[in-house]
């Protein structure tokens, strides 16, 4: 009996004070992760936002050094020229519009020659084989969604009520970077201001556009988003 008894009194189990330290431990673990998650998302909307903030800069840009629409230049080839010549790139009709959907995945359409055209140009980097390559070359977001540009025109609008020149788009994007995105580019509501969200249209969408804004945005739905300029 008191062997029985000697054993019994050697059993022990975790201390609060132990039990305590693995929480605290833990609750740091946990911490870390999710502050990291976020330090991730936040690098991502800005890498988005980014695109947003630099296509202008290529029409600009192009418009300075040859006073011609990237994509719709009469003068591309031309402008453009090569050695060997870019078998490709095609001259634009010079209507001061850039033409075809944003998504279009067609070579000849203007709004897929303004991506060639500014790669030529050297405002944009990428690849510039637009021809057996093209679907490999067409630029994509962060997340490997389309991005596109085209004119704001009635046979071309992404999105109907938008004002604003040109409209550029970017696709299969999460929602809840979607709504980080209207936040920070402009007014944090999905269906109004220059930046609104729409449901993913078809490849290429078609125009013209009845894509209306989107109210409610799922975190875990995916979204395009456009924003006018």
């Amino acid at each position: 009996m008191k062997q029985i008894k000697s054993m019994n009194n050697q059993q022990s189990g975790f201390t609060l004070v132990e039990i305590a330290i693995v929480l605290v431990i833990i609750g740091l673990l946990l911490g870390g992760i999710l502050k990291g998650q976020e330090l991730i998302n936040s690098a991502k909307v800005k890498n988005l936002a980014q695109d947003f903030k630099t296509v202008p800069l290529f029409i600009y840009g192009y418009q300075d050094r040859f006073k011609a629409l990237p994509g719709d230049d009469a003068r591309a080839t031309t402008n453009l020229a090569t050695t060997p010549v870019n078998a490709a790139l095609a001259a634009g009709n010079g209507n001061g519009v850039i033409e075809g959907a944003w998504n279009s995945v067609t070579a000849a359409n203007e709004s897929v020659q303004f991506w060639l055209a500014v790669r030529m140009a050297n405002f944009a980097p990428g690849s510039t084989d637009f021809g057996t390559g093209l679907t490999a070359s067409l630029p994509k977001n962060v997340d490997g969604g389309p991005i596109g540009i085209t004119s704001n025109t009635a046979a071309g609008a992404p999105v109907a009520g938008m004002t604003g020149t040109y409209v550029f788009c970017s696709g299969s994007l999460l929602g809840k970077f979607a709504k980080q995105l209207d936040t920070t580019l402009d007014d944090g509501n999905t269906e109004t201001g220059s930046v609104r969200v729409i449901d993913n249209p078809a490849v290429p969408q078609a125009a013209p556009a009845t894509a209306k804004p989107t109210a409610t945005v799922l975190d875990a739905q995916s979204y395009t988003v456009c924003m006018a300029f």
